[in-house]
């Protein structure tokens, strides 16, 4: 028993060898057949290592609270519709290669609304990753200084879905506006954005800046994005979600 157990464990089995030393134990290994038994044993370590990447995933993200679906409220005068987030809870947006875009005042619920449906993407497997979008911004533009920036764009690619948070609070130099086409131009139909913003999308244009190159980013993120605009007064007085 202990060197089945041992060679398990060796193998990094440990969820599959964990559950096989307690039956052996508790004698309740004998009320299986041979197939009902080994079927057990498999889901265990399969139930054990999704739940390990789910955990990795999630870590990974970097998100500032834990978001949930479930936790949304829907109760709050914000102009959210339950069926259209229901739908995106579903994730064909992050199969389809779509966006999301979210939009209304300072402490209406956007950032956690984002990062609910990332929580959510995780759940399902999909690689993550929240930042601050003129942190990120800023971090690329560090990057191309230190001859890293090919690197790090070649990292974003294995991000299934990005959530740019705080988009649009400054007006975008020349370096951040080439940044952000390139980030735009490359996750194009190949991966998903989640944009968070207080600034409405008809400003978008000017915040930019240089005429061309906003309408190309524009065109990429906007007409492939479902857009979900919030009303309301701030929740966090009253410390709602």
């Amino acid at each position: 028993m202990n060197q089945t157990i041992n060679k398990m464990n060796n193998m990094r089995l440990n969820s599959m060898a964990q559950i096989h030393h307690q039956r052996l134990v508790e004698n309740l290994h004998q009320e299986y057949s041979v197939d009902e038994y080994t079927s057990m044993l498999i889901e265990q370590e399969w139930e054990q290592r999704q739940n390990n990447k789910i955990k990795r995933l999630i870590a990974s993200a970097r998100f500032k609270t834990h978001a949930s679906i479930a936790d949304i409220d829907f109760k709050a005068t914000r102009a959210l519709d339950k069926d259209l987030i229901n739908k995106l809870s579903l994730l064909n947006f992050v199969k389809k290669k779509q966006n999301i875009i979210l939009t209304g005042p300072t402490g209406i619920g956007k950032s956690y609304l984002a990062q609910a449906i990332g929580n959510q993407a995780c759940m399902q497997g999909y690689k993550t990753f929240y930042q601050n979008a003129s942190r990120f911004i800023s971090i690329l533009k560090y990057a191309k200084i230190e001859g890293s920036y090919l690197q790090q764009l070649k990292k974003m690619n294995k991000i299934q879905v990005l959530i740019l948070d705080d988009f649009g609070l400054t007006k975008m130099d020349v370096k951040e506006r080439e940044i952000l086409m390139d980030i735009v131009e490359q996750r194009h139909e190949v991966c998903s954005t989640i944009i968070a913003s207080q600034i409405p999308i008809s400003k978008w244009f000017d915040i930019i800046g240089e005429g061309t190159i906003a309408d190309a980013i524009l065109d990429r993120i906007i007409n492939s994005a479902y857009r979900l605009e919030l009303k309301g007064k701030s929740l966090r007085r009253n410390n709602i979600n």
